[in-house]
């Protein structure tokens, strides 16, 4: 992957999203569309920023039964998204059998834990011990279910990328030196994320929020 950036598009109005990401799609390697985009606009929206012609990433999160989030994924089937993901706390057969459903060409990859949770988070949900042994936990799960990789935060991919070798990392949460973590409490920098093992960054507000989002991916990019 040449650029491994992909912008996180969750704007509400689908004119404006698919005007900044044909704006800044020469410094960016795909765009990640989550819950509320896919919510509010659907296939249809889908389909719409695909026109830019970059790789799409449905972050939907599938979390259910076995049999509903095989039938989630047949039914995003005809997108062919680049990258879906499930969570990983859905279990062995959740994550086997979403990556049966899914196209031949789409990566599954298994969220361990929302990079806006720490480790008293964690303990509140009734899980002990800390952030990093509990992604390293899921990480090999997700493995042994047959996924492409999973979803964590810049803190733990390089102890997952030496866990998993031939894995494929998606590191959200992203923020460039300087910026505001907002919502985010496991942050790291997209050159610190690339450096140790991530496949994939997701890069949302740094971009989308700035003065001149053309700029500030020019400027990721650059980092990388």
């Amino acid at each position: 992957m040449s650029n491994p950036v992909y912008l996180a598009l969750d704007l509400p109005r689908l004119e404006a999203a698919k005007a900044l990401a044909t704006r800044v799609k020469s410094h960016i390697g795909g765009i990640k569309l989550g819950m509320e985009f896919f919510y509010a606009h659907g296939h249809h929206g889908v389909h719409e920023i695909a026109h830019v012609g970059l790789p799409i990433f449905l972050d939907l999160k599938l979390h259910d039964i076995p049999n509903t989030v095989a039938a989630a994924m047949q039914s995003i089937h005809v997108l062919e998204p680049a990258i879906v993901t499930v969570h990983a706390s859905g279990g062995r057969a959740m994550m086997e059998d979403a990556k049966a459903a899914a196209g031949d060409k789409t990566k599954v990859v298994a969220v361990t834990m929302l990079t806006s949770l720490d480790e008293r988070d964690l303990q509140r949900t009734g899980i002990n011990g800390s952030a990093h042994d509990q992604v390293l936990r899921l990480a090999e799960l997700a493995e042994a279910s047959g996924l492409d990789g999973i979803v964590c935060s810049g803190q733990e991919v390089g102890a997952v990328h030496k866990q998993w070798k031939k894995g494929f990392f998606v590191v959200p949460g992203l923020r460039p030196a300087g910026s505001a973590t907002g919502d985010q409490k496991r942050v790291v920098t997209p050159r610190q994320a690339r450096d140790d093992g991530a496949s994939v960054l997701v890069i949302g507000r740094p971009i989308s929020r700035a003065d001149d989002p053309l700029a500030a991916a020019r400027q990721i990019e650059a980092t990388l």
